[in-house]
């Protein structure tokens, strides 16, 4: 609220690319609104992002019919509302927001900073806009600032010198997992700067690898914190209210990242139509994890879990498989692969890690062919460890639809299965404390294979995340051939991640939209030398 004005914060959760579905939900929460305003999130009418469809003609066209049928219907609408799109220029687009009431258009804002880093692609797609301007409405000049605007100082200061009285946020902010502190002390930067309150709206949805967790906040003149909307949770709040009226709250870390982990799964599955998921279970970490996400994320009847033993599946393995499965209630089948096994070993040699990959590809296609019959989705099992150093069979385990733990790194798993089991119980204790072992070959542990995980994990949080080079590892206190050896991996697997499933981002430096790389890349014989 300010001076006589009241506010709707509308963190609603709209699908990219369908239209009309989003100007529908645009519509009935407009129409429901008793408040002066309402705030929607970036680009709402197409979703965000939408990447190459901006480029699309048609597509375009789309949103201008569906936002002019909006702006006819807000006729009958007693509130006015922020409205977020692509929207074409003189044949050029851009991202904006316009201000619409009673049938007409107000005035509009084009997004000036255009992010062009991590996961954003807005130059790509989008041309920049003026610094904006305040908007008249109902006797104030209304100052909206279209999310990477918020980030910097120039726009809300420029807003401010033109006399505007309070300062609205549309954002499609995605999800990092420690990004809450940092996203908080913009917001408050802004109004310091700036001496007016703000009112932040963020989108709450899942699309493709990323998420936007919602929590959506108001501020005061003062920079304090007065409301905060609940994280990864469609919610339409209007002020002012008690509700919601709280300091900003951050959920216990591990609490928060497996909410995250949950609701990316669910976004992912449901959005692309399916209603169930297969899961290979081994008695392993990785999968007793996915399996407690999915049954969490799903319900426990939209999960099948399958244990697929070899001769060098150990009892201990079976025996915990079988107790995750009973702990979550899940349908379990068991489906040997020796038969399948035994007919690959008559018909070709297959030595060492010949035999052990060609058990982990009869597994994928198993998994595979459930898939086909059943409809579900098969959802794969791999950390970001594995993912990282190429400890993973292409077409075995990396078969699937979805990766809920791609962007976990091995030690953070076993720390979110033991919170897990803080809740209720559902990953055998066993389960975490056994040394890890893809049971491919008699005796076997990753060790074997790998650095222990909590070097590891250290290593390729610093040549990922950090972006550090060798010679930075060493000097950190890493010993150079386990640097060196790390390395290699990593700039060898890269062939395996372009193939690898989508998987939700929960880091700032995830596979893919964040780190691309070259698979053709001679750059690791120049560290060698």
């Amino acid at each position: 609220m300010t001076g006589s004005l009241y506010f709707t914060l509308a963190q609603i959760n709209p699908l990219v690319g369908d239209v009309r579905y989003n100007t529908e939900l645009v519509a009935r929460h407009w129409q429901e609104c008793a408040s002066d305003l309402i705030l929607f999130p970036e680009c709402v009418l197409s979703g965000y992002p939408a990447d190459d469809l901006i480029l699309n003609q048609s597509f375009l066209a789309c949103i201008k019919h569906h936002f002019e049928n909006l702006v006819s219907q807000s006729l009958h609408f007693s509130a006015g509302a922020i409205i977020t799109l692509p929207w074409v220029e003189n044949g050029l687009t851009y991202n904006a927001a316009f201000l619409v009431e009673g049938g007409k258009v107000l005035g509009r804002v084009l997004k000036h900073n255009l992010p062009n880093y991590g996961t954003f692609d807005d130059k790509r797609v989008f041309v920049s806009g003026a610094l904006p301007e305040p908007i008249e409405f109902r006797g104030h000049k209304i100052g909206v600032l279209v999310c990477e605007d918020t980030w910097f100082p120039e726009p809300a200061l420029h807003l401010k010198k033109q006399g505007a009285t309070i300062l609205l946020s549309a954002n499609a902010s995605p999800f990092e997992w420690t990004k809450h502190p940092r996203r908080h002390a913009v917001l408050m930067a802004r109004v310091r700067e700036t001496g007016l309150p703000l009112i932040y709206v963020n989108q709450v949805s899942g699309h493709d690898d990323l998420l936007y967790d919602g929590g959506s906040c108001v501020l005061n003149t003062a920079g304090e914190v007065t409301h905060q909307l609940p994280f990864f949770e469609e919610c339409v709040f209007t002020l002012p209210s008690d509700k919601y009226k709280n300091a900003p709250f951050f959920p216990d870390n591990y609490a928060l990242l497996y909410q995250a982990l949950c609701f990316g799964l669910k976004e992912y599955v449901r959005k692309n139509g399916f209603k169930t998921v297969v899961i290979g279970l081994s008695g392993g970490i990785d999968s007793a994890l996915t399996a407690a996400l999915s049954v969490d994320a799903l319900g426990s009847d939209n999960v099948r879990c399958v244990m697929m033993p070899s001769r060098f599946t150990s009892p201990k393995s079976l025996e915990d498989a079988q107790k995750c499965a009973d702990l979550l209630g899940v349908a379990y089948d068991t489906i040997s692969i020796e038969p399948p096994l035994a007919a690959y070993e008559s018909l070709i040699p297959l030595p060492g890690l010949a035999h052990e990959n060609i058990q982990s590809r009869i597994r994928g296609t198993i998994l595979m062919a459930l898939s086909n019959q059943t409809g579900a989705m098969v959802v794969t099992t791999g950390n970001k460890s594995e993912m990282a150093v190429g400890y993973a069979t292409l077409y075995g385990d990396m078969c699937g639809g979805y990766n809920a733990l791609k962007d976990v790194y091995k030690t953070d798993v076993f720390k979110l299965a033991w919170w897990r089991n803080t809740q209720n119980p559902a990953i055998p204790e066993s389960t975490i404390t056994r040394p890890p072992t893809a049971e491919l070959k008699a005796g076997q542990t990753d060790q074997d294979s790998l650095p222990p995980y909590d070097i590891l994990d250290k290593v390729l949080h610093g040549l990922i995340e950090d972006n550090l080079g060798v010679d930075d590892m060493v000097a950190r206190g890493f010993d150079r051939d386990l640097v060196l050896r790390v390395f290699h991996l990593l700039d060898a697997s890269e062939y395996k991640r372009k193939q690898s499933a989508p998987g939700t981002k929960v880091s700032r430096k995830a596979f893919g939209r964040d780190r691309r790389y070259p698979i053709v890349n001679g750059f690791r014989k120049n560290i060698e030398r």
